[in-house]
């Protein structure tokens, strides 16, 4: 899926602003996005199916708008993408609830089906966007760089594809903390009693979901069991050592939140902000349960404004999007592609953290028992 809050908001947060928001019917598909010649935005698969990416522009333009939930600006450079999209093809980006959650958007979409403020575009953990693809919300698109994206790291229909992505991270506040953990061994110490929080519940925030993953794989679990990392947390709450307190931007500046275990990028965007203000702030991926996980991309199949929906795509996996992305210390999917035809921005690649290995991904099917397992054990075992 910060400098605002990443991606943890409560699921009430999405409906509150629903209902607050004056909700106009307008189904995806509408005459505006079709043009003289039958062409249906809506029902493109690829910028050829609608006259090529000028031709989505051209009407995206039409359009003037651009919906999307859960957004923040300070997460993958997000910032910087919408100002870019915006200056380059004139139409006005909405983020609503940019500190929500990726079930935060799923929910908007089933809650709003047929109105104009629906999402048009979703963001998701990837777990998120297999679930949503499974409930029938996605509609298929392939981006031009689609095809250079790895198998395993897309829909074979085009439903979704991971965009961007990273590890699994310990951020640390120097003046705080005398000794930084570098693994989650580390974190069972005494000394780090009352400092180590996650972003926000693992069944809601894609980045906490992979932290209860990376620690059941460095306490003896696998990808298809998560119930070590479930218990890793349960022990550091019996110990003190983990607060239920969700980590974010204003937390960590005011020192309530030490340690963070967050995506690499975004504690190494803290590490950017905090520096300005004279303050320390670390990054180690750890090394006893090293977890990637890519965020994806994805279109409400009923998205009010189709063609901006599958403009925006293009403009992610573009060059310039993949590139924003790098300069946000995130992996862009088509980095290995981007770095072999010459156009990765080599300098922002060398800034980000060092990690070793070539990472696995958990599949589509033992993501959802990960899930299910969270779900049913989260509550009592940690949040209780």
């Amino acid at each position: 899926m910060t400098v605002l809050r990443p991606r943890t908001a409560a699921l009430t947060g999405v409906l509150t602003t629903a209902a607050a928001l004056a909700l106009s019917a307008c189904g995806a598909g509408s005459d505006a996005s079709t043009t003289a010649d039958g062409r249906s935005a809506a029902s493109a698969t690829s910028a050829e199916d609608f006259g090529g990416v000028d031709g989505l522009a051209k009407e995206a333009k039409k359009e003037g708008t651009l919906h999307a939930v859960a957004l923040p600006r300070d997460w993958a450079n997000y910032g910087a993408l919408i100002d870019g999209f915006e200056k380059k093809y004139g139409i006005k980006v909405e983020v609503e609830n940019p500190t929500g959650t990726s079930q935060d958007e799923i929910s908007a979409v089933t809650a709003r089906k047929g109105q104009e403020n629906a999402p048009d575009v979703l963001d998701l953990g990837s777990s998120f966007s297999q679930s949503a693809a499974q409930q029938g919300l996605l509609a298929p698109y392939m981006a031009a760089g689609f095809s250079r994206i790895p198998d395993d790291q897309k829909d074979s229909i085009g439903r979704w594809s991971n965009d961007y992505g990273g590890y699994i991270s310990f951020g640390c506040d120097t003046k705080r903390v005398q000794t930084c953990p570098t693994t989650f061994k580390d974190l069972l110490k005494p000394q780090y009693k009352g400092q180590i929080a996650l972003n926000g519940n693992p069944g809601k925030s894609g980045s906490a979901f992979g932290a209860v993953y990376a620690a059941a794989l460095a306490n003896g679990g696998s990808f298809d069991d998560i119930q070590p990392g479930i218990d890793f947390f349960a022990q550091l709450k019996k110990e003190g050592n983990y607060i239920p307190v969700e980590s974010t931007p204003a937390t960590i500046e005011a020192g309530k939140t030490p340690i963070s275990i967050d995506w690499d990028y975004l504690n190494a965007g803290y590490t950017d902000a905090l520096k300005a203000k004279g303050r320390g702030w670390t990054v180690a991926v750890p090394s006893d349960g090293q977890f990637s996980q890519y965020y994806s991309q994805a279109i409400n199949k009923e998205a009010p404004h189709p063609a901006a929906a599958r403009l925006w795509q293009e403009y992610l996996y573009s060059a310039e999007g993949q590139n924003l992305r790098l300069k946000g210390h995130a992996r862009p999917a088509l980095m290995a592609a981007m770095d072999k035809a010459g156009t990765l921005d080599q300098s922002a690649a060398a800034k980000l953290p060092k990690v070793s290995g070539t990472p696995s991904f958990p599949t589509e099917s033992q993501q959802s028992s990960a899930k299910f397992v969270i779900s049913q054990s989260w509550g009592q075992a940690v949040a209780g």
